[in-house]
């Protein structure tokens, strides 16, 4: 059955979407790991044939685990993007030869690249740009590169809560994409307010970069496990927008939804055609299917159509 279908037949009454928010949500992306992964019996149930799905890359994770969990994904149908995070990667050897099971096991052609969230480097790489720096990517043939992006700064790489340091980090990958053939776009840490998020692109676009920013918003989820997540991944200034839920004992019990975030960005970005926000990418915190259902409710039921992709949104 088309997942297009199933929207219509057991979601919201037809009328009551917004055209902005379907427009905004249309070929989202969404991030598993290798054991949320294996609770879903058929991914095709419930995302659209075509969607990227990110894979996070945990410490710990075998990459064996990673590459299964890819290979599973793109015989269902799915456009797969794993995480290849610096910091666990011993040496441009294991690079290599992470890049060479992907493309072999599960024909991975796209990588997020990124630092990742570890103390202490298990090698050489400590970096993306490093990673970038290597060619490895380019020799594989890999077609899309994705970079991470800090709406609210990152405190690992700015101690003093400045965004000097992922601002220059930005700069030098908007570079690279000027010099290579690769199609890049940054995939952002998610936060829980509009305004925040819009100055913070509005500021990149004047900065000169130009790369498409596919924003990272946190999936439904009890408001407890939002709040954890949140403070585990560094989440800055609009963490106030839980701790003010938190404080009404009406809301507390219930599930916290990206309904007011994403609504507000589909808002500004109809109004603004050029805003550099091309795309959505969930964070399940609260778990896929709940995640997917909520995307079905509101109209997120449409992959990216090939053209489009190619353009590079």
């Amino acid at each position: 059955m088309a997942l297009l279908n199933f929207k219509r037949d057991d979601g919201p009454v037809a009328g009551t979407l917004s055209p902005e928010v379907e427009a905004f949500l249309r070929g989202y992306s969404i991030e598993v790991m290798p054991r949320t992964a294996q609770k879903v019996e058929d991914f095709r149930a419930i995302l659209p044939v075509g969607t990227r799905v990110y894979i996070a890359h945990i410490e710990g994770t075998p990459i064996e685990d990673m590459v299964a969990t890819a290979r599973r994904l793109a015989g269902e149908g799915f456009t797969v993007m794993p995480h290849f995070p610096a910091r666990i990667i011993k040496d441009a050897a294991t690079l290599a030869d992470w890049i060479a099971r992907y493309q072999g096991e599960a024909g991975v052609d796209q990588a997020l690249l990124l630092a990742g969230g570890v103390d202490q480097p298990h090698g050489d790489l400590h970096s993306s740009m490093q990673l970038m720096e290597t060619g490895a990517f380019d020799r594989a043939g890999f077609k899309r590169l994705h970079v991470a992006g800090h709406p609210e700064g990152n405190k690992d790489i700015d101690a003093d809560g400045s965004m000097k340091n992922v601002d220059e980090a930005l700069q030098w990958k908007q570079k690279f994409s000027e010099r290579t053939d690769a199609d890049m776009a940054i995939a952002t840490q998610f936060a829980f307010e509009a305004r925040p998020i819009i100055t913070w692109a509005d500021s990149l676009t004047a900065a000169g970069i130009d790369l498409p920013i596919h924003i990272g918003i946190a999936g439904p989820a009890k408001l407890q496990t939002m709040v954890k997540f949140a403070i585990a991944c560094g989440v800055g200034p609009s963490l106030r927008v839980l701790q003010r839920r938190a404080k009404d004992v009406t809301k507390l019990l219930l599930p916290f939804e990206p309904t007011d975030v994403v609504s507000e960005l589909a808002a500004h970005k109809a109004a603004n055609p050029d805003f550099n926000i091309a795309q959505v990418h969930f964070f399940p915190l609260g778990g896929i299917k709940t995640n997917a259902n909520w995307a079905i409710e509101n109209g997120g039921a449409s992959a990216v159509p090939a053209a489009a992709r190619a353009s590079g949104s």
